[in-house]
């Protein structure tokens, strides 16, 4: 049972009982980030995407991968970023905090990023685990564990910011993630296209409104796989690159 700690929103003085979200290893196991009960939340004021995102190890196969820093949204509309106890590394460090390569990520050669290692037993890779989606945090959290799941480790905030929604990058990849309420317009997936063609990068599309019809046909014009993401958190294909990028071993 996840552990649960008391927290009390400094602004409103509302006492919660949160849990950590769980999330899975690429070994299949849960893990979650360690609470700190002892310390007090830290009002969220300005998003960085750095202090959004954690190292947790597994403790099942000492994996030490990125995950989402717990958070909690106040009714009063307050957000709250819960302590953690022993903190790791940085989430653009390329390391475990030993100076080790983290397990996953592409390797010096500049070579295209290896897959999570396989489960126990020679099991076939795990089901993606989705996280329910109530905000614009929680769809990009939802696109960026989709990648790592396809084998992505490296995923990072794009350089360049898309002219709607947010970019992420991953080695020779670019994804642009749309929480709004518009679908996305050919325009949106063209400038994606551009800019993953300048730095020579493939790219995908995740979207939480959907896409116009003449967006479907520019994106399968130019080649950009377009997924949905419904309020579970689990992106859905929308065309035929998508189902081949979601597919399992494709």
């Amino acid at each position: 049972m996840p552990e649960s700690v008391p927290v009390r929103c400094p602004a409103c003085r509302r006492l919660h009982r949160y849990s950590a979200p769980s999330y899975p290893c690429g070994c299949g196991a849960p893990v979650a980030p360690p609470l700190d009960p002892g310390a007090a939340p830290v009002v969220v004021t300005d998003r960085v995407w750095e202090q959004d995102w954690i190292a947790v190890r597994c403790g099942s196969c000492g994996r030490r991968d990125q995950w989402p820093r717990p958070e909690l949204g106040c009714p009063c509309g307050t957000s709250l970023r819960i302590p953690v106890a022993g903190e790791g590394a940085p989430a653009d460090s390329g390391a475990d905090g030993t100076g080790a390569a983290v397990p996953g990520r592409a390797g010096a050669d500049g070579g295209a990023p290896a897959p999570p290692g396989p489960p126990p037993s020679g099991a076939p890779r795990p089901a993606f685990q989705p996280v329910t989606i109530r905000t614009a945090r929680d769809a990009v959290t939802a696109a960026a564990l989709y990648l790592r799941w396809l084998g992505y480790q490296d995923i990072r905030r794009a350089d360049q910011r898309p002219p709607s929604g947010i970019g992420l990058a991953a080695r020779g990849l670019l994804a642009q993630v749309d929480p709004t309420v518009r679908p996305a317009s050919p325009r949106d997936v063209e400038c994606l296209w551009l800019t993953a063609m300048t730095e020579s990068a493939d790219c995908v599309y995740f979207s939480l409104a959907g896409y116009a019809e003449d967006a479907r046909d520019r994106a399968d014009a130019l080649g950009v796989p377009l997924f949905v993401l419904d309020l579970t958190g689990t992106p859905q294909p929308v065309n035929g690159l998508a189902d081949e990028l979601g597919t399992p071993d494709a």
